[in-house]
């Protein structure tokens, strides 16, 4: 298969999307990011499986973690708690559940943010990979941070992952 009939393929694809707010502080009310990528997906076409906000916890982090692979997500979006102080958990909690790393897309992430907004991009610890049939990407909780990872890496490549996935 030639690589545009395969692109155009993989645009086809819809995902079955989970959303994860990792946070102690946001609220269905403020938690602007969760709420960009919950329209951002649904724009695109993409399913809502579900979208909850956690407290920065690992236990329950990867109790939601869980419960969206139960509910057979294509793709889980988490969003907050890559950062490096002491209560940032998403990196730690996924380097224990990943399977399959994808580590292009934290490089690319850091290089990106780079651009925007200097050395502080190497602070983040966003990551990406696969749990056996699901793709995880997890983002910066910073409104900003989400926009560039969903508009720049994740949106434009979801046909292909779940394509890839699902052969």
């Amino acid at each position: 298969m030639s690589a545009s009939l395969h692109e155009l393929n993989a645009a086809t694809q819809k995902a079955r999307i989970s959303v994860i707010t990792c946070s102690d502080t946001r609220t269905i009310n403020s938690d602007t990011s969760g709420a960009f990528i919950v329209d951002t997906i649904k724009t695109a076409g993409h399913e809502l499986v579900s979208y909850v906000i956690t407290p920065d916890d690992s236990a329950l982090l990867a109790r939601a973690i869980i419960q969206a692979k139960k509910e057979r997500a294509d793709l889980i979006l988490i969003n907050g708690g890559t950062g490096i102080s002491k209560r940032d958990n998403t990196f730690d909690t996924l380097s224990r559940m990943i399977e399959s790393p994808l580590p292009g897309y934290g490089e690319l992430f850091r290089y990106l943010s780079f651009k925007e907004i200097g050395a502080s991009a190497m602070l983040s610890r966003a990551q990406a990979g696969r749990m056996g049939d699901t793709f995880i990407f997890s983002m910066p909780g910073s409104t900003s941070a989400v926009h560039l990872a969903m508009t720049t890496l994740i949106l434009p490549q979801i046909g292909h992952i779940v394509q890839e996935t699902r052969k």
